[in-house]
């Protein structure tokens, strides 16, 4: 760190960072995504009442909502965990380009692949189940299916790991000598 600005002046410091907090989002969304492979009917139960709606006020006016059907409850299911398992490999190969970028590599593509990743992951859990899943199916409205709090950390953490990543970019590339190539 710098004494006279306070900001950090090492690339490979730069790297280290987006590095680490990409690997932890990375670990966080295997371990959610081998679970619910691993332990199948816990979280499809969860799926299955919030898409019922059948712990919430049942209220006529939103009950047309519902999806009653197991089998495209079991496919949301099953998007869900695909799509956990695409960003946690997204994340994961990130998490590796950010190691070869501590090795004095490019570290573009991190960038790049952490951007998807996290970006997967907030759309997971903001528009998923934030938006869809809390408003539209009112999940916010049952006391034992209720999601809302756990989206709501992954979204924001995700998205702080998001600007972390471009901030740091941001900082390093202001020092960066015109025609480098990262």
């Amino acid at each position: 760190m710098s004494e006279r600005t306070g900001r950090i002046r090492s690339p490979r410091t730069y790297s280290a960072v987006s590095g680490v907090l990409t690997g932890t989002i990375a670990l966080y969304i295997a371990l959610v995504a081998l679970g619910n492979i691993t332990d199948f009917d816990s979280n499809q139960q969860f799926v299955r009442h919030v898409l019922a709606m059948d712990t919430t006020f049942k209220d006529d006016d939103l009950m047309w909502r519902a999806i009653k059907s197991t089998a495209l409850q079991d496919t949301a299911y099953v998007a869900i965990i695909v799509w956990e398992s695409v960003a946690a490999l997204v994340l994961l190969a990130a998490t590796a380009m950010w190691g070869v970028g501590l090795r004095g590599g490019s570290v573009h593509r991190a960038r790049q692949a952490s951007t998807v990743g996290l970006l997967m992951l907030m759309v997971l859990f903001g528009a998923g189940f934030i938006a869809i899943g809390g408003e539209w199916f009112a999940m916010w409205q049952s006391k034992q299916w209720n999601g809302l709090e756990a989206a709501t950390r992954v979204f924001l953490i995700s998205g702080i790991v998001l600007l972390l990543i471009h901030l740091l970019a941001a900082e390093r590339d202001e020092r960066i000598e015109p025609g480098s190539t990262d």
